[in-house]
């Protein structure tokens, strides 16, 4: 077994692929299982958190660009103008364009027009959800003057403001009650409405209220998209979480665990290595730290500042240290699964590779064989373009040309041997010349004796005479043409006038026989030697003639296809038995009760020397036989054109 190619194939591919490609494993596996997969975790953790951090920064900028385009909106101007108390005809078409974008946009909840003395003169009356806000909060808003407000001042003074305002005021629990309420956070935007008459003076304020759950929930997004489950596996749920502070970098403003809201991070948490880190740069790793019990890692990324437009948050993202040795673990089994799959492939892939080829090998020596033992026939199935497949094809070749070879030495053995035969034969007729001389020298010595049987003896001499030398002429002919002693003479002739000349021979035997002769078709003009496909012709219609004694239709068609012209010859004889099919062709092979024999055979032989094919076989099941020649036309001259 160890001596066959295809298990040394395997034996080798096994060696050089396989031992090198274990040790790269256990070195990945070593890799991954160290430093590798934990700096990867942590790079991502960098990542997701500026992502984090750029997605809350579009969302200000955003809301922020809302409340510009209220302030520059044409209806606000209106009813910020109070002459002749005209404003108020604006105001209600304004509030209630304010409550469709409040319950649509579902961004803010207060949205509020104050002219310049800080009186309010348009608001909103239904919150994000649609739902009508409470009296006393719409109390609180009408009854307030905005003139001492910070953003109020910045705005009046020509610069639009975002303000951090927690707990704010204007709106919630901590506004109705005095008790803090989480999800009472806001941030503020106020832009200035410029007048018509002086474009330099701000004649009003547009202010909109934040609603602090759409901060809440691009942080709960990140935990509801769970980014590490690619990472620790798809049907994982990861400890991921993020959050956010304020711009102090300590005070917690938004978390999945809203009892944190508010708390400070150094105090109140006691992680105050987290806050140096994330006062000493804009966006790192955290130290690892514990939390609930859990050994933590997690990354943060500043937001825009305030000189940039931005509120100087800091978004945090984290993820428990299991979750990321339980990733390093998953790693290592698909690693190790990955490593056993493949090696299977390596090998079944070596196998079928070293049977495909040696396949062709064990063809190649089966083929051999063959040939050895006489089978000219046999051929090796050729796939592919390598080696292999053109040793196949030489293979093949060889064969064809031997098989060839073999078949033009046959050829020539009994071509060799009909010629000697022929030579024999003619050489044979000589034998009636004896009865002829006996009756010649019968007949002088009835003259020179003056016989009174003169006159018969010659009438038989003659008649003996003239049969005899009519059948050996037509012997000598016959065997002479089989011989093919004479040079083609190829010319350009008109096979219709050709064929119609052999018919007008044949005219007076159809006459007497009854029988119909219809041509068919035209060949048009053909190189060819004219006395050879005469002789073919003359010698087809013969036959035809001859096996239609009882009458009937003769039909001869040409045609042109191509650079070929056929001639078909088609009776209604009695047809050809199975002998006969098979022996057509053979010299001295005769179905008549006279004649050489050779008719087809010279037929065939006159034929292959004009370089074409003929075929002889049933015009159908029941009766009739068709003769088909095909002969290349040449190339055609002008005459032709």
């Amino acid at each position: 077994m160890i001596r066959r190619l295809s298990t040394k194939w395997v034996l080798a591919v096994l060696a050089a692929v396989v031992v090198p490609f274990l040790s790269f494993t256990w070195f990945v596996d070593a890799q991954l299982s160290g430093r590798l997969s934990w700096n990867v975790a942590r790079h991502y953790l960098v990542s997701l958190a500026g992502d984090l951090a750029g997605r809350i920064d579009d969302l200000i900028d955003e809301r922020r660009l809302d409340i510009e385009l209220w302030a520059e909106d044409p209806l606000v101007e209106w009813a910020l103008d109070t002459q002749d108390g005209e404003e108020a005809v604006f105001i209600r078409p304004l509030e209630k364009r304010f409550d469709r974008f409040v319950s649509r946009g579902r961004s803010f909840d207060l949205l509020l027009v104050v002219n310049a003395d800080g009186e309010l003169v348009a608001h909103n009356s239904v919150d994000h959800l649609g739902a009508r806000l409470d009296p006393a909060q719409l109390s609180i808003c009408e009854n307030k003057n905005y003139s001492g407000e910070p953003w109020f001042i910045m705005a009046l003074a020509g610069d639009g403001s975002a303000i951090d305002q927690h707990l704010n005021p204007l709106r919630g629990g901590a506004a109705l009650s005095g008790e803090p309420d989480p999800m009472d956070y806001r941030v503020g935007f106020a832009e200035p409405v410029w007048g018509e008459d002086d474009p330099t003076l701000p004649v009003g304020v547009v202010y909109g209220l934040l609603n602090w759950s759409i901060v809440q929930n691009e942080l709960d997004e990140v935990g509801e998209r769970d980014p590490f489950s690619g990472f620790i596996g798809a049907d994982v749920k990861s400890s991921s979480y993020s959050w956010l502070w304020r711009d102090d970098a300590n005070t917690i403003i938004a978390h999945k665990d809203r009892n944190l809201y508010g708390k400070r991070v150094a105090e109140d948490i006691g992680l105050p290595q987290l806050v140096e880190s994330s006062i000493d740069g804009d966006w790192a790793l955290f130290p690892e730290y514990e939390f609930r019990g859990n050994e933590k890692n997690a990354a943060f990324k500043h937001c825009a500042e305030w000189e940039d437009g931005g509120l100087g948050w800091v978004v945090g993202i984290g993820i428990n240290n299991d979750d990321i040795s339980a990733a390093i673990e998953e790693l290592s089994r698909l690693l190790l699964s990955a490593t056993a799959v493949v090696l299977l492939l390596v090998i079944l892939w070596t196998l079928l590779i070293a049977r495909r080829t040696t396949q062709p090998i064990l063809a190649l020596e089966q083929g051999t064989r063959r040939v050895a033992a006489g089978d000219l026939d046999a051929r090796i199935e050729v796939t592919g373009q390598d080696e292999l497949a053109e040793l196949a094809r030489a293979f093949n070749q060889m064969t064809a040309d031997l098989q060839t070879s073999r078949q033009a030495l046959v050829k020539a053995e009994k071509e060799a041997a009909w010629k000697e035969m022929a030579q024999q034969v003619a050489h044979e007729i000589k034998n009636p010349l004896t009865p002829i001389l006996l009756s010649t020298k019968l007949l002088r010595r009835a003259h020179d004796e003056g016989s009174p049987e003169f006159e018969s003896i010659l009438s038989r001499t003659l008649e003996l005479v003239e049969r005899q030398v009519g059948n050996m002429r037509q012997i000598a002919k016959d065997f002479s043409d089989f011989a093919g002693t004479r040079a083609l003479n190829s010319e350009w002739v008109s096979v219709d006038e050709l064929i119609g000349r052999v018919l007008e021979l044949e005219a007076a035997w159809a006459g007497e026989l009854e029988v119909r002769v219809v041509r068919e078709g035209e060949g048009g003009h053909i190189m060819v030697d004219a006395d050879r496909l005469q002789r073919v012709l003359i010698n087809l219609f013969s036959n035809a003639l001859e096996a239609m004694g009882g009458g009937g239709t003769l039909v001869v068609r040409a045609s042109r296809e191509a650079d070929a012209v056929t001639i078909e010859v088609l009776d209604e004889g009695s047809g050809l038995d199975e002998t006969a099919k098979e022996h057509l062709f053979v010299p001295h092979f005769t179905t008549k009760s006279h004649g050489t024999g050779l008719g087809l055979a010279i037929c065939k032989r006159l034929v292959d020397e004009m370089s074409g094919t003929i075929e002889i076989g049933p015009r159908s099941e029941t009766q009739g036989t068709k003769a088909q020649i095909v002969l290349p036309a040449g190339k055609s001259p002008e005459i032709d054109s």
